[in-house]
């Protein structure tokens, strides 16, 4: 056994249930229905029952296309976020969620009034421009030490294991995530992703880690800006982030991005140490 496997063994694992695609365990003591199958609508929402209920998991979120909703909201879902034409630029996608105890389903209400005076502010940038000691690009193979070493800076805990230079080198050869990086003279200060879905044409711009001392440059809206471009270059349709509720700054970013806002995840995942609600913003490219 690898150290890549040892570390996704420790966290939650992307398994098949039927025709179905799941990512579930304890870490984020949830299960995600990553991928649905309209071969399983007849009983889809019995078998994450019947996991959830075997494991003792307090949420289960399915993101389903829009002729799916009916068959979760029959079973007690209910509609937290959506992002329209995210499959191939056409159909729509719905995040269903479940909750399964009274202390996931409960609403983080300072945060949500953060969010509200933000939702309310204009969008601006106020014409800052990167400064000149600063390089954006994506990142390649050689980068994959420095990478992970910010990420262990950065975030206490994350879903999946890019504190490992290993795994972060696997998702760059298999072709799911295309990582960037901004440079100081050389040193690398901050990282971004997108992890792409080619079939379908859509991305999550995701992974956003700048170290602490580097934040107030705004380098992250920069590195938005040009992981659009290149995503823009590849023909993709439609692109979404899945955003801390706690992290204001970030929300900022993408809102000033252009991002339209569509729904909150309630507690939701675990990052930096904690189970936290999460944002849904979505922008067409």
């Amino acid at each position: 056994m690898n150290d890549i496997t040892e570390e996704k063994n420790k966290m939650d694992r992307i398994e098949k249930i039927g025709h179905s695609v799941v990512h579930h365990g304890k870490f984020n003591n949830r299960i995600f229905l990553l991928k649905y199958s309209d071969k399983d609508r007849q009983n889809i929402t019995q078998l994450l029952n019947s996991l959830a209920a075997t494991n003792g998991y307090t949420k289960i979120i399915a993101k389903v296309p829009a002729a799916a909703q009916p068959v979760f909201l029959i079973d007690g879902y209910r509609q937290e976020a959506f992002i329209p034409a995210f499959y191939k630029g056409e159909e729509d996608v719905f995040f269903m969620s479940k909750f399964l105890s009274d202390e996931r389903d409960a609403t983080p209400e300072a945060s949500l009034s953060t969010l509200i005076d933000l939702l309310a502010a204009d969008a601006s940038i106020n014409g800052v421009a990167l400064n000149k000691q600063f390089t954006l690009d994506m990142a390649t193979m050689e980068d994959a030490a420095e990478m992970s070493e910010i990420f262990k800076q950065v975030f206490a805990t994350y879903p999946f294991p890019v504190t490992n230079p290993e795994y972060i080198k696997e998702t760059m050869n298999d072709g799911s995530v295309i990582y960037f990086g901004v440079w100081d003279k050389g040193k690398l200060v901050g990282i971004s992703s997108a992890e792409v879905d080619p079939k379908n044409k859509n991305a999550e711009m995701t992974d956003f880690a700048v170290l602490p001392e580097y934040r107030g440059h705004k380098l992250a809206y920069f590195l938005l800006e040009k992981m659009e471009a290149k995503l823009q270059e590849l023909n993709y349709k439609t692109a979404y982030t899945i955003a801390r509720l706690n992290s204001p700054g970030m929300n900022k970013t993408f809102i000033n991005h252009g991002y339209h806002f569509s729904g909150v995840l309630k507690n939701n995942t675990n990052i930096s140490g904690q189970i936290e609600s999460m944002n849904v913003y979505y922008k067409t490219l």
